[in-house]
């Protein structure tokens, strides 16, 4: 709506669709992905015809000498019209200076808490900042001190979990609150266990920042590569039946034509996919060319891959001669009672599933028409529980095939600069496992881009965690709660797989976009 007396923020991007129907997309300013996320190069404000700005200047400053780097924006919004706000940089000296319609604001950051070499800041005012500006007046605010010490570190020495009570329950209801501020997390939905069972439960803030909806216990998130565990548990659970061999070339039950110009192919089974050695990209759509192939010969490496799972996918609903939602539904869903979850949309999933956020904003994604075993699932925290417990009672297979999920299938491979977790950490089936000083845990992260979760279960304590969150922006929050609940800050705690060697550029997603000599290139959806 143009209206007079209304900010908007304006960007530019040029889109060219290229002959393969994907589109090349080129932008510049700041920001990244833009497509999702557009990073403002300035604001355009609808005024009366003639009427004149107002000059802003001031200075931003620590409150003692210190090298670290300022916030970089003001924002300076209408007390008379919350539709009226802009922001101005920062200069390196700290001083500012902005053009804005006449009339009252309030002066402030654009964000409460800002980041700097790991640590943060908070950007709160210590007292109101306003201003009354006149057509054509230049007034010069007062000095804004903003103090260097960063916000005290939360983390406790002792996991809150290990003596769970009211108490301890506030303390994770508070943390997580704090890291919703500090991170920008617009909704989040937890569980806990406990001695083998649910003992808490709760959802924080919005299913969507612009509307204000609140979460609550029937909100559905996505699951991301969470998916993986739960299809490769009704692989598994075939495959005890003797209705798939785990060890039985994939190709023998269904040839795969993508892939069929490389012969190696053929050496690949449904435990190369359920491990990660199937040689597969992630996505083939990382590709240059956009098509898939082998990275290494089946068996031989690992490398995270989503590509496996589609394949297996495929060829389970081959040799069952049903839809993979049927084989789920009666090998995962009704036996495990993960009831309120889905793999496709449908009118119930419409009706409750949250909206994901990148940097705050709503993104509008259409929701998955088909199921896809790599990322497709729709799930919340209290339900997921009971996939988790299942797990960790054992339940629906055998001890051996147990023993097997939660043994060492693959040792992880660090990319350059990535730190070596301090405690063993590999891949079962399907499953991170983590050798703790409070025993082997197992989990999965998953990583969609603007939606992010975690689960992990103690085996030894019986206890574990699940949260679900709608944003882009959870990595520390996730990454932070194993410390906060179990293995506490001078515990071991390692480094975390939450975007689970997918480097995908942020996403899980098929249908997503990748960077291309410095532009970001689109696939088309059909």
């Amino acid at each position: 709506e143009l209206i007079v007396g209304k900010s908007i923020g304006l960007d530019f991007q040029f889109f060219d669709k290229d002959a393969d129907g994907s589109f090349t997309i080129s932008a510049w300013g700041k920001g990244e992905s833009k497509i999702r996320i557009p990073g403002s190069l300035g604001d355009v404000v609808f005024l009366p015809g003639k009427q004149k700005m107002a000059t802003i200047t001031g200075n931003v400053q620590w409150d003692r000498d210190t090298k670290v780097k300022l916030p970089q924006t003001v924002k300076f919004k209408s007390i008379q019209d919350d539709k009226l706000w802009m922001v101005t940089e920062i200069d390196s000296l700290g001083k500012y200076v902005a053009e804005i319609p006449p009339g009252k604001y309030d002066v402030s950051f654009l964000y409460p808490y800002f980041h700097r070499e790991n640590k943060i800041y908070t950007a709160a005012l210590s007292q109101p900042l306003t201003l009354d500006s006149k057509p054509g007046q230049h007034i010069a605010v007062e000095k804004i001190i903003i103090p260097a010490e960063p916000v005290p570190d939360l983390l406790p020495a002792k996991g809150i979990l290990h003596q769970f009570d009211a108490e301890a329950a506030e303390k994770v209801d508070g943390f997580i609150t704090t890291y919703q501020q500090y991170f920008n997390i617009p909704g989040v939905s937890l569980a806990l266990i406990k001695d083998g069972k649910l003992v808490y439960h709760k959802t924080y803030g919005v299913k969507n920042t612009m509307t204000g909806e609140k979460l609550d216990d029937n909100t559905l998130f996505e699951a991301a590569s969470v998916t993986k565990p739960v299809f490769s548990f009704a692989v598994q659970r075939l495959a005890e039946r003797g209705i798939i061999d785990l060890g039985k070339p994939l190709y023998l039950y269904l040839p795969y034509p993508d892939i069929a110009h490389d012969e190696r192919y053929k050496l690949m089974t449904a435990k190369h996919v359920l491990t990660h050695r199937t040689g597969f990209p992630n996505w083939r759509w990382m590709n240059e060319d956009g098509k898939l192939n082998l990275k290494f010969t089946p068996g031989t490496g690992y490398n995270y891959s989503g590509e496996g799972f589609e394949y297996l996918k495929m060829v389970v609903e081959k040799i069952t001669g049903k839809k993979v939602e049927q084989v789920l539904q009666e090998e995962v869903i009704e036996p495990v009672g993960l009831y309120h979850t889905f793999f496709s949309r449908n009118d119930s999933l419409r009706q409750s599933v949250a909206t994901g956020h990148f940097d705050m904003m709503p993104n509008y994604d259409e929701l998955p028409e088909k199921p896809g075993m790599a990322y497709s699932m729709h799930t919340e925290a209290r339900i997921f529980t009971r996939f988790m417990i299942y797990m960790l009672e054992q339940k629906g297979l055998s001890a051996k095939t147990y023993d097997t999920i939660f043994s060492k299938q693959s040792e992880y491979t660090l990319d350059p600069g990535e730190e070596k977790p301090l405690v063993p950490t590999y891949m079962g089936m399907s499953l991170e496992i983590r050798e703790t000083p409070f025993g082997k845990s197992f989990g999965h992260g998953g990583n969609n881009g603007d939606f992010k979760c975690l689960f992990e279960v103690y085996k030894d304590l019986k206890s574990g965690y699940v949260l679900f969150t709608n944003s882009n922006t959870s990595d520390a929050l996730l990454n932070a709660m194993r410390q906060l609940l179990v293995e506490g800050k001078d515990k071991v705690a390692g480094t975390d797989k939450v975007e689970e060697k997918d480097k995908v550029a942020g996403t899980e997603k098929v249908e997503e976009k990748y960077k291309v000599a410095g532009r970001e290139k689109v696939e088309e959806k059909n």
